[in-house]
C-alpha cells in the first residue's frame, strides 16, 4: 500500500463528515479536551488568525482569557493587556490600545490607559504611568467621539475621517492608518474605549473583524465593570465615613472654627485617599476700620489692588493647617503664611477663593498658569503630582476657606468622584460653621445681656445713700461705714425706725396707700418681713433686706397703675391673707417669705400693656416668652435681682431650700396671669368642699399640708385674690385701674392702628361701669366668695368687692338711664321729621302739573 500524503487525508475527511465526527468523539475529544485544561496556551499558536481557529481553540481561547480574568482579578489593566494581545493575534492588528473615560472639572474625558498593545509587548511598558497620560475631550480623536456617541466605529481610512486627531501620531511618529474602535459601557456610563489600529495584510477591519472584536471585549467588559463596581463602592463607603465622621466631630466643638475643621479633617483623613492636603483659612473681614483707612487716604499705603472674593473681601489668609500623611503622620500649622509659602506659592488657593471654582489638576508642576514647586516642597523629598482644590462655601454662600488636596495614593489623578467626596466635605463644613455662627453670636448676646444687666444693675440698685435713708446707722450709730456696724445694731435701729404695723393697717384688708408716700412704702415693706418673723430666723443680713426693698421699689416703673403702689399693695395682701386670713397655718416659714416676696416683687418692670398688646406688638418680650409673657418677664427680673449676692435675701439658704424658693417664686407671679386662673378656679373649688367637709381645723391642715399641689393650687389663688384685690379696696382705690386701660387704648388705636376693645377705649369711657360689673361677676366674685367660704376671716374682701359693685352698678344703671332717655329723643326727633314731611308733600301735591322752570322764572 504506498504512502498516504497529508492532502488526500484532508480530502477524505472532507468528503466523509459523519465519519470525521464520529473519529473525532471516539479518538480525540477527550485528549484535546484534556489539554485545554492542562495548558490551554499550547491548543492556540501565536500565529493563528480567528478563521483559522478550530471550535476547540476557540474554546481554548475563552478558557485562557477566563483563567487570566480569575488569577488577575485584582487588576483589570492586567487582563485587559492579555485580551488586547489575543486581540491583536486574532484581528491580525498591528496593536492596540485602550483608553478610560472620566470626568474632571465637570467635563468628560477620554485618557491613555495601555498604548500599543502587541502580541509580544510587555504589560510594564504598555501600561501608561498618570504622568505620561494623554487626554482628549469628547470632542476631540477618534477615541473621545466613540465615547461621546456609545457606537462602535470602524475607519477604513482615518484621513478621511473628521474626528481623527494626528496628535498621538506626531508625538511617537506612529502612523495611523485604519482602525477598530468600541465602546465598553455599563448601563448607560461609558467606561472606557478600545481600539485595533492598523489591519496586517489588509487595507481595513472587515465585518467579520468587527464581530471578533466585540465577543472578545465582552471579557474585558466583565472585568471593567467588576473593578468600576468595586471603585463605587469603595468610594460610597469613603463617603458615608467622611460624613458620619463629620457629623460626629462638629457638634464636639462649636467654640472655635479652626478647632472645629480640625477635628474633622483630622478624623476622616484616612478616607480622603491622598498623600496630603491643606486648609487656607481666609479673613472674613468685609470692611476695615476707619483708622486703617487713614494711611491709603493719606497716601502714605498703597491701597489692595489684588484679587477678592465673589463677596469683596480681600483674599487674606489668616492661617494654614497642613495635613501631612505620607510617611509618618503629622500636622503643621502656619499662622499668617508668607505668600512664597508652598501652598500659596502657585496661586491656586487664591484662584480658588477669588472665583468659588473647584481645579481638578493632573501633573500640576506642568501647568503654565499656576507656579507649583516643581521640586520637593520640604524636607521630606515629597513632590506635588496632581491636584484637587476646592472652596468651603458656608450657608451664607461666603468663602471661608480653600482645601487643596494633593496626589491620590494609588497614583491616579483626581477623578469626580473624588471631587464629589471632597465637595460633600467641604459643603458639610461650610453649612456646620452655622454652629459656630450661632455659637459666637449667642456669646455675644449673652455679653450684652451681661453687659446690660450690669447697667441696669447700676441704675436700679439701691445706691449707698438711698440705703441711708432708710437704715439710719450713721445717724443712731455714729458709723460712717455700715460694714463696721454689727448686725444686731442695724436690726435695732431699723426696727425703730419702721412704722406700727397697726397704725398702718397692714394687717387690714382694706388697707389704702394713698396716704403713705412711696418712700414710707418700703418701709411698710421691711416691717411685713420682721413681722413674719423671717429675718432673724433665715439670717437675712439687714443692709441686703433694704437694698432689695429699695430695688424692687425702683424696678417698677412710673406708670398709671402697674408700678410700686401696686407692687406694693399685692405683697400686703398676701401678708394680711396669711396672717388675718389664717392661711399661714398651711405654709412653712420658708414658704410663706417667699410667696410674700414674691408678691412685692410680681409686676416688676410691667410697661401698662397686658399680655394682648405685647403680642400685637410683636415685641421683644413676646418673641422671647410664648406664653404668660408679663409673668414670665417679672419673674425672670425678680431671679436676677437674686443672682446679685448684695441683692439675695435668700443668701444663708442651703441648696435646697434655694431651689424651693425659685419654683415658689414661678409658681406665685406665673399664677397672675389671668389666662391661668380659669384653669386652677375648678381645683381650688373641689379642695374648698373637700375642706368644708372635715370635722376639725387639724383634719383641713393635714389635708392640704401633705400634698405640695394641693398648697400650690391654694397659693395660686392667693396670688389672684392680691392681684385683684384693688377691686375690693375703698372705691377711691378701684378707679386707679381704668385709666391705664385707657392709656394702652390710645396706644392700640395710634401705633398699632387698631381699634381698642370697649373696656380699653377711652371714647367709650360711660361704658365702663357696665363693663366693670361683668368683669366683677366673671371673674372676680367667684375669688373672694369661694375664699370666704374658705376661712371666713377673708369674708372682709368679699364685702367690700359687693360694695364697689353696687358702686359700679349704681353708674351703670345711670348710664343706662342716659342712654335711654337719649333713644327716646332720637326716635321723638325721627317721627316729627317723618311728619313734617308727609305734611310737606301733601300741601305741595297741586303743584306738580306745573313747570319748575317756570316757577323759578
Amino acid at each position: 500500500m504506498g504512502e498516504i500524503s497529508q492532502d488526500a487525508v484532508e480530502k477524505y475527511l472532507e468528503e466523509n463528515p459523519q465519519f470525521t465526527k464520529e473519529y473525532f468523539y471516539k479518538k480525540l475529544r477527550v485528549e484535546a479536551l484534556g489539554e485545554i485544561f492542562k495548558n490551554s496556551q499550547a491548543m492556540v499558536k501565536a500565529s493563528v488568525t480567528f478563521p483559522e481557529l478550530t471550535q476547540v481553540e476557540e474554546s481554548a481561547l475563552c478558557l485562557e482569557l477566563l483563567r487570566s480574568m480569575q488569577e488577575e482579578a485584582s487588576s483589570a489593566e492586567l487582563v485587559t493587556h492579555r485580551a488586547l494581545q489575543r486581540l491583536a493575534q486574532l484581528l491580525q492588528a498591528d496593536r492596540c490600545s485602550m483608553f478610560v473615560c472620566r470626568a474632571r472639572n465637570g467635563t468628560p474625558e477620554v485618557a491613555s490607559r495601555l498604548l500599543d498593545v502587541t502580541t509580544t509587548s510587555k504589560f510594564e511598558d504598555n501600561l501608561v504611568a498618570p504622568d505620561r497620560e494623554v487626554m482628549f475631550p469628547l470632542d476631540t480623536g477618534i477615541a473621545g467621539w466613540v465615547a461621546h456617541t456609545k457606537k462602535s466605529l470602524n475607519v477604513p481610512d482615518v484621513k478621511k475621517n473628521s474626528h481623527f486627531s494626528d496628535f498621538m501620531d506626531k508625538m511617537t511618529g506612529y502612523i495611523t492608518r485604519n482602525l477598530l474602535a468600541t465602546p465598553i459601557m455599563m448601563g448607560k456610563e461609558v467606561l472606557a474605549v478600545v481600539m485595533a489600529v492598523n489591519k496586517v495584510n489588509a487595507s481595513e477591519f472587515s465585518k467579520q473583524d468587527e464581530e471578533v472584536f466585540s465577543k472578545c471585549l465582552n471579557f474585558v467588559s466583565v472585568i471593567l465593570r467588576l473593578q468600576h463596581i468595586n471603585y463605587l463602592y469603595s468610594v460610597e463607603s469613603r463617603r458615608s465615613q467622611i460624613l458620619m465622621w463629620s457629623a460626629n466631630k462638629v457638634f464636639e466643638e462649636l467654640t472655635d472654627v479652626e478647632r472645629q475643621f480640625h477635628k474633622v479633617l483630622y478624623t476622616v483623613r484616612t478616607y480622603l485617599n491622598c498623600e496630603r492636603y491643606s486648609i487656607g483659612l481666609l479673613d472674613m473681614t468685609k470692611e476695615k476700620e476707619f483708622f486703617d483707612e487713614w494711611p491709603i487716604k493719606l497716601g502714605e499705603v498703597e491701597p489692595y489692588k489684588g484679587p477678592k472674593t465673589p463677596d469683596g473681601r480681600e483674599i487674606i489668609f489668616y492661617k494654614i493647617i497642613d495635613y501631612i500623611l505620607h510617611g509618618k503622620e503629622e500636622i503643621k500649622v502656619i499662622p499668617i503664611p508668607p505668600a512664597d509659602h508652598w501652598t500659596l506659592i502657585s496661586g491656586l488657593p487664591t484662584y480658588v477663593a477669588e472665583n468659588g471654582f473647584i481645579c481638578n489638576m493632573l501633573n500640576a508642576p506642568a501647568d503654565e498658569y499656576f507656579t507649583f514647586q516643581k521640586g520637593p516642597v520640604d524636607e521630606t523629598g515629597w513632590l506635588i503630582k496632581n491636584v484637587l482644590s476646592l472652596p468651603i462655601v458656608n450657608k451664607k454662600e461666603d468663602i471661608v476657606g480653600v482645601a487643596t488636596f494633593y496626589n491620590r495614593k494609588d497614583g491616579k489623578p483626581f477623578d469626580e468622584h473624588d471631587e464629589h467626596i471632597t465637595e460633600t466635605l467641604t459643603q458639610f463644613l461650610g453649612w456646620s460653621l452655622l454652629n459656630t455662627d450661632a455659637y459666637e453670636k449667642m456669646n455675644k448676646l449673652e455679653s450684652r445681656k451681661d453687659i446690660a444687666q450690669e447697667m441696669l444693675m447700676n441704675q436700679i440698685k439701691a445706691s449707698a445713700d438711698e440705703i441711708k435713708s432708710v437704715l439710719k446707722f450713721k445717724e443712731k450709730l455714729n458709723m460712717d461705714v455700715i460694714e463696721d456696724c454689727e448686725e444686731k445694731q442695724l436690726v435695732t435701729i431699723l426696727k425703730e425706725d419702721l412704722p406700727d404695723p397697726k397704725a398702718v393697717d397692714l394687717y387690714e384688708f382694706h388697707f389704702s396707700d394713698l396716704s403713705i408716700t412711696e418712700h414710707e412704702l418700703i418701709k411698710c415693706g421691711l416691717r411685713v418681713f420682721f413681722e413674719i418673723n423671717v429675718v432673724e430666723k433665715f439670717k437675712v443680713p439687714v443692709e441686703v433686706l433694704t437694698r432689695w426693698m429699695y430695688t424692687v421699689r425702683k424696678g417698677y416703673r412710673s406708670i398709671t397703675y402697674h408700678n410700686w403702689r401696686h407692687g406694693f399693695n399685692v405683697g400686703q395682701t398676701m401678708f394680711t391673707l396669711l396672717t388675718t386670713g389664717r392661711l399661714k397655718k398651711y405654709y412653712t416659714d420658708l414658704e410663706a417669705f417667699a410667696m410674700v416676696a414674691a408678691a412685692f416683687c410680681h409686676d416688676i418692670d410691667h410697661r401698662g400693656t397686658n399680655n394682648l398688646y405685647q403680642m400685637k406688638s410683636t415685641s421683644p418680650l413676646a418673641k422671647l416668652h410664648g406664653t404668660s409673657i408679663l409673668e414670665r418677664h417679672h419673674l425672670e427680673y425678680s431671679k436676677t435681682l437674686l443672682q446679685d449676692e448684695s441683692l439675695n435675701i435668700f443668701q444663708n439658704l442651703n441648696k435646697r431650700q434655694f431651689e424651693t424658693v425659685i419654683h415658689l417664686f414661678e409658681v406665685t407671679i406665673i399664677a397672675t396671669d389671668l389666662a391661668l386662673y380659669f384653669k386652677k378656679r375648678t381645683m381650688f373649688q373641689k379642695l374648698v368642699d373637700a375642706c368644708e367637709q372635715m370635722q376639725t381645723e387639724e383634719e383641713a391642715i393635714k389635708y392640704v399640708t401633705t400634698d405640695p399641689t394641693r398648697k400650690e393650687v391654694i397659693m395660686a389663688m392667693m396670688m389672684t385674690a392680691c392681684d385683684l384685690s384693688a377691686i375690693t379696696k375703698p372705691w377711691e382705690v378701684a378707679l386707679l385701674v381704668a385709666n391705664e386701660f385707657w392709656e394702652q387704648g390710645d396706644l392700640e388705636r395710634t401705633v398699632l392702628q387698631q381699634q381698642p376693645i370697649p373696656m380699653m377705649d377711652r371714647n367709650k369711657k360711660d361704658e365702663l361701669p357696665k363693663l366693670q360689673v361683668g368683669f366683677i361677676d366673671f371673674v372676680c366674685t367667684f375669688v373672694y366668695k369661694e375664699f370666704s367660704r374658705f376661712h371666713k376671716e377673708i369674708t372682709p374682701m368679699l364685702n367690700g368687692l359687693q360694695n364697689n359693685r353696687m358702686e359700679w352698678k349704681s353708674l351703670a344703671d345711670k348710664y343706662d338711664e342716659k342712654v335711654k332717655i337719649m333713644e327716646e329723643e332720637v326716635k321723638k326727633q325721627e317721627e316729627e321729621n317723618m311728619n313734617g314731611k308727609a305734611a310737606q308733600d301733601s300741601g305741595d301735591g297741586g303743584d306738580d302739573k306745573k313747570s319748575k322752570t317756570c316757577l323759578m322764572l
